[in-house]
């Protein structure tokens, strides 16, 4: 029987040039015997399968060394996290212990790969997150950021391999799970080069259409874009090189996914978009001069073209958390276009590109703390037992694409905050006492309420009261997850508070009243006036919105009634039961719909929210109510993907949709109503189409119809709203989502 080789003739020469390029790369801060060693554990390692293909039929030795060049030569790691990196899978695999490991290289080594252990299923598998593996994500986050920036770097190396992954549903997995969570770490890290990568290659996988036309797009206008980046640069380079300075500078285009989210957030054609690039100047100076000579370029640059004051940002006056240090200024180029110019040093450009550990490469240079309390806050929020897991995902992601500004004490001391903080958020960034208690607050000598948003600079003063206590309002508007997850910790204590006051409240007027109060009717009592859960039952009675004596009133008024009914009617078979609720539309054997992984026959629902049809693209969406069938365009399609991408399954249709669907559409038309007679004489005619309502509005001339269809699939709905639009007097038709 013939086997296939470990290693192809083209796999085998790409390992040993990229096992030679690792070398040279790490090779200054490798140990003596590191070498030896290594190669050692990998033979054995490899004799025993351990790195045989996956199911895409990936090498899993290229991957591992392509994971590492990654995190070497574009995240700066070093020995420690590339080597546990590449003895990974032999340890999870059983084929090796940690304690060899720690013995062979030393207990640094086997510390990250047992962290890395920690997060097994989200490493080994390309699977999306849930809330229990988002726990152990975060929690070696907090551990050790180089298990992190590891994962990072894998998942980037996956991401590349994308298009040998054989099912386009891993694709569209590794796609999501890269866009709303390893994107966003990247930037919370400084690694934005890789965050940018990783988004333009998300979209990639989920929007095809839209990466192809776009990257079209850029390579059209190339030619004269390219021409106005010489344009500008060129008298910037001569004033630069007469004033002395060693420097490089160049354009550098914007990634795909900006520009896409430009077009969607401006609603604007792509010839429309000015800012298609950045200029960069990078200047080689010694670290005692790096300020003084950025502002003398930066004053170069103002001298020649003129500047936007109000998009002017100073990050080397006071780093980012992330170490990310550059001066950013918009001018008026030629042609009167505005031009983003970033000015920054050698040192400062490679930590922008690499991240906060380029730190490490350079001895001396202070670590920023601003990470440092960003990790005790997920620290903090882990260790809260209530925490939810949804609402942790939500402020998490929220709080790694946050901007930062910087504000004072009144004794000067400098407390770093998101763009978009408030006087609340400062108050509990301090101490969660202060944000419980503070009432307002004088910023800059001036009085503010707790909802005022703080600017760079700002000098803040808090002013507290010893009654206040924490509002369920004061949720819609802080920004950071610490004052966000205090707020809904002490809200929750005090509705607990509450509601146990209330039902002692309760079962005394009871009491006193001499009823036995029935648990099971009581039950029943607070279902049928609308209530989901006990406690809001009671909150609702403690804050007086329900009166205690009324609902003693209301529970007898439904005891006598149950009694009578008991008497007077007569047992009745559970057939007889009639919904008076309108039903969601379940799947059923005669219109299929293929869950996931080729799965069929499971429950699913068809969203109300877009109302699809046999036909439509379709995605599922794991919800609490079970499963629920959206349509691709749906508009909340965009917002499930990017803040809940790990409850995405695929779906697509099978069989036949013979049941009928319902389908709104809306006409509009000259009022006429021999124009409403021709459109349903046209319905009716239709076969397999069946008019369920209509409802006509008449206003200026015209008439706006709402027809409301049960249809067999899409192609029936196009041949019908064809015909529609062929009536004569008619308009418009557009299929509503609901």
């Amino acid at each position: 029987m013939q086997t296939e080789p470990f290693f192809t003739a083209e796999e085998k020469s790409l390992f040993f040039a990229k096992y030679k390029q690792l070398l040279s790369s790490l090779y200054a801060f490798l140990e003596k015997e590191d070498i030896r060693k290594m190669r050692k554990l990998m033979q054995q390692v490899v004799s025993l399968d351990c790195y045989a293909r996956d199911k895409n039929g990936i090498n899993g030795l290229l991957r591992n060394i392509d994971t590492a060049l990654i995190a070497v030569t574009e995240i700066s790691l070093k020995r420690a996290p590339v080597i546990a990196i590449l003895l990974y899978r032999p340890v999870w695999k059983n084929l090796i212990t940690l304690e060899e490991v720690r013995k062979t290289f030393d207990d640094d080594v086997a510390l990250i790969i047992s962290r890395l252990l920690k997060t097994s299923d989200l490493y080994a598998r390309n699977t999306a997150i849930d809330s229990e593996n988002f726990h152990r994500l975060l929690f070696s986050f907090a551990e050790d950021v180089r298990v992190i920036l590891l994962m990072i770097a894998d998942r980037l190396c996956v991401m590349r391999m994308g298009k040998q992954l054989k099912e386009e549903n891993d694709r569209l997995r590794l796609a999501m799970e890269a866009s709303y969570l390893y994107a966003p770490l990247a930037h919370r890290l400084g690694l934005y080069k890789i965050k940018g990568e990783m988004e333009d290659l998300s979209l990639k996988y989920t929007d095809p259409a839209q990466f192809d036309f776009i990257k079209q797009k850029l390579n059209e206008t190339k030619r004269s874009r390219d021409a106005y980046i010489a344009e500008f640069i060129a008298p910037v380079k001569k004033k630069l090189e007469e004033a002395g300075f060693t420097f490089d500078i160049k354009g550098r285009t914007k990634s795909i996914y900006s520009i896409n989210n430009k077009l969607k957030k401006q609603q604007i054609e792509f010839e429309n978009i000015y800012d298609l690039f950045a200029i960069r100047i990078v200047l080689d100076t010694p670290p005692e001069r790096e300020r003084l000579e950025c502002w003398q370029a930066y004053s170069i640059v103002t001298d020649m073209y003129q500047p936007n004051p109000k998009r002017m940002k100073d990050w080397i006056s006071i780093p980012k958390s992330n170490g990310y240090e550059s001066l950013h200024v918009t001018v008026m180029g030629p042609r009167n276009r505005w031009v983003e110019v970033q000015i920054r040093t050698v040192r400062m450009d490679e930590i922008a590109e690499r991240g906060l550990a380029a730190h490490w490469k350079y001895k001396g240079v202070k670590e920023e703390t601003g990470l440092d309390e960003f990790l005790n806050n997920v620290r903090m929020a882990l260790e809260s037992k209530e925490a939810n897991p949804l609402d942790l995902m939500k402020d998490f992601k929220m709080d790694l694409y946050k901007d930062e500004i910087y504000v004072f004490t009144p004794a000067g001391a400098l407390i770093q905050l998101p763009k978009g903080a408030t006087i609340l958020d400062f108050a509990f960034a301090i101490h969660t006492g202060l944000g419980s208690k503070c009432v307002s607050a004088k910023v800059n000598n001036k009085n503010v309420p707790i909802k005022h948003v703080l600017n760079n600079g700002d000098t803040v003063t808090i002013i507290t009261s010893p009654s206040q206590t924490p509002k369920r309002d004061w949720l819609s508007f802080v920004t950071t997850s610490k004052a966000r997850m205090k707020i809904r910790q002490a809200l929750r204590e005090e509705a607990a508070k509450s509601a146990e006051y209330a039902k002692e409240l309760l079962q005394r007027r009871f009491k006193n009243r001499k009823i036995d109060v029935d648990e099971g009717l009581l039950m029943r009592y607070i279902k049928k006036k609308g209530y989901k859960t006990l406690t809001d039952f009671y909150l609702d009675i403690s804050e007086e919105r329900l009166d205690a004596n009324q609902v003693i009133d209301d529970y007898l008024e439904l005891e006598r009634k149950e009694k009578e009914t008991n008497e007077r009617t007569d047992v009745r078979s559970a057939e007889d039961f009639v919904t008076t609720t309108e039903a969601e539309e379940i799947a059923t054997h005669q219109d299929v719909l293929v869950i996931d992984k080729n799965l069929t026959g499971i429950e699913y629902k068809l969203a109300k929210c877009c109302n699809p049809i046999y036909g439509d693209d379709v995605f599922g969406f794991v919800s609490t109510q079970g499963i629920k069938i959206h349509r691709m365009d749906c508009p909340n399609a965009q917002g499930m993907f990017s803040r809940f991408g790990y409850r995405i399954i695929q779906a697509r249709w099978s069989g036949k949709g013979d049941n009928g669907y319902v389908v709104n559409l809306r006409v509009i038309g000259r009022d006429n109503i021999t124009i409403v007679s021709n459109i349903t004489s046209v319905i009716g005619k239709e076969n397999g189409v069946t008019l369920r309502s209509l409802h006509i509005d008449s206003v200026d001339g015209f008439f706006q119809g709402h027809f409301a269809v049960l249809v067999k699939d899409t192609r029936t709905l196009g041949l019908l709203t064809g015909k529609i639009k062929s009536v004569k007097g008619v308009k418009s038709v557009e299929r509503l989502n609901a």
